[in-house]
């Protein structure tokens, strides 16, 4: 599936942008990926490209990582959610909502106020996921100092042992790609544990399926906030993505594509929902 065109739309009263990146049938409902934390649309080019059996793909690149614009001092959880619904009035009815990490926890907060017709979330995490490192990423973010953020997201919170976080500094370009996208982290990770999580969710949406990575199948800190999130939505189907940890998309794309093929509604469900419109 091919890019067809990028759009930048204002938010949060015309203080801050988003961009959204379509791929396939613009006027089709498709699937609307929300990345978490760490992450841009542009890292997700290739799933949204191997992706098959949804008419359209678009990609949200959330405020705080260029193209888009600042989070602004008023950010929080409330930014993103209304974010992701100014998204939603630009597209066609009937998408499906599909949130990676951080991201996950946006689409099940946004289908509580705006309920689609399915989420999809992957490795979710919510309150209290890495609120120990909340004061030392803070502390580094005042000093804008991202090699220090970087260590601190992908080292203490991700889990990744030295010697991968050292094989990562090694490499010029990916280390300065992360220390761009670290810049949001503690706004971000701050947002997420100052929302206490309903004791249900998605009770108004008809299907919610929940994706988690094989490594990290009830492992900490990926796997066991999946199983918090889990406890949440009683009536999810659970997908656990065979020999992928936390990064599927950037490790295995066209596996997780895959996935999300296989979790694709019905092409006579897809027609009815054009038909509807």
């Amino acid at each position: 599936m091919e890019q067809t065109i990028q759009k930048k739309l204002p938010v949060g009263g015309g203080d801050s942008w988003v961009t959204i990146d379509v791929y396939g049938r613009a006027d089709a409902p498709g699937l609307v990926v929300v990345p978490g934390a760490m992450s841009d649309a542009r890292e997700w080019r290739h799933v949204a490209t191997a992706v098959e059996a949804w008419p359209s793909v678009t990609v949200v690149n959330r405020r705080g990582r260029a193209p888009s614009g600042p989070l602004t001092d008023a950010y929080s959880l409330r930014s993103e959610i209304d974010d992701l619904a100014a998204v939603l009035e630009q597209l066609p009815p009937g998408q499906t909502l599909f949130g990676w990490s951080y991201g996950g926890l946006i689409a099940l907060l946004a289908a509580e106020e705006r309920p689609p017709r399915q989420v999809i979330a992957y490795e979710p995490v919510v309150r209290p996921f890495g609120a120990d490192v909340l004061p030392d990423l803070r502390a580094a973010t005042e000093a804008a100092d991202w090699n220090a953020t970087v260590g601190l997201v992908i080292g203490r919170l991700a889990g990744l042992d030295t010697a991968y976080v050292e094989s990562l500094r090694a490499d010029r370009e990916t280390w300065a790609t992360l220390c761009r996208l670290s810049v949001p982290a503690y706004a971000e990770l701050a947002a997420l544990n100052a929302v206490v999580p309903p004791d249900a969710w998605g009770r108004e949406t008809a299907r919610i399926d929940l994706i988690v990575g094989e490594r990290n199948h009830g492992r900490a800190p990926y796997g066991t906030s999946f199983d918090d999130v889990r406890k949440r939505v009683p009536h999810a189907e659970v997908r656990i993505l065979p020999g992928q940890g936390h990064m599927a998309h950037l490790e295995a794309p066209a596996d997780l594509a895959g996935l999300l093929d296989e979790l694709a509604p019905l092409p006579s469900a897809i027609s009815h929902q054009n038909d509807e419109r």
